[in-house]
């Protein structure tokens, strides 16, 4: 009795938790330390003698990976550019994936270009300044060099991807 009331208390405290997680990535992660036939969560990684699960809430789905086993990061683009680990055929493809990715983000700075450029623009309407104002100029300028900059790193992306692309293209297929 004693350990089902224990069992519905930590499912809604659980529960409350999740739900104040959508809000703000205040907690980042729960913990659910397992220990023979206890299971408690946390907030904080899991003592040794128990093993580890952790519990990721992120837009509405709850997700569980067991973090006892190591973790490896592999980077997308280092995967892309690596081709002893995939496919000719695969690799052409996920650079042609990743190509078109980065070409529509850039669609979408520009669109955010264009938004942040209005947005300026009704600012110093406003304010009842003038187009050769310094402060709009200087305003101006530096979301101009944000943008710039942002699809300047997607297209020496983009020139990298297309050189490999290239390369994997003519190269001879080993016997």
């Amino acid at each position: 009795m004693a350990r089902v009331i224990l069992i519905i208390f930590i499912g809604l405290t659980f529960s409350g938790l999740l739900l104040l997680l959508p809000g703000a990535a205040l907690a980042g992660s729960i913990f659910k330390c397992i220990k023979d036939d206890k299971i408690v969560f946390s907030q904080t990684t899991c003592p040794k003698e128990f093993s580890q699960h952790q519990i990721e809430y992120d837009l509405g789905i709850t997700t569980e990976i067991d973090s006892d086993k190591p973790q490896n990061f592999i980077d997308p683009l280092s995967a892309l550019l690596d081709m002893k680990t995939i496919s000719k055929e695969k690799l052409l493809q996920l650079i042609k994936g990743e190509m078109y990715r980065l070409k529509q983000e850039n669609s979408y700075f520009d669109i955010l270009r264009a938004s942040e450029v209005q947005k300026i623009e009704r600012k110093r309407y406003w304010q009842k300044h003038e187009k050769d104002d310094p402060e709009y100029l200087k305003e101006l300028q530096e979301m101009h060099l944000y943008f710039d900059d942002l699809i300047s790193n997607n297209q020496a992306s983009l020139d990298l991807l297309q050189e490999r692309k290239n390369l994997i293209e003519t190269e001879a297929e080993p016997e």
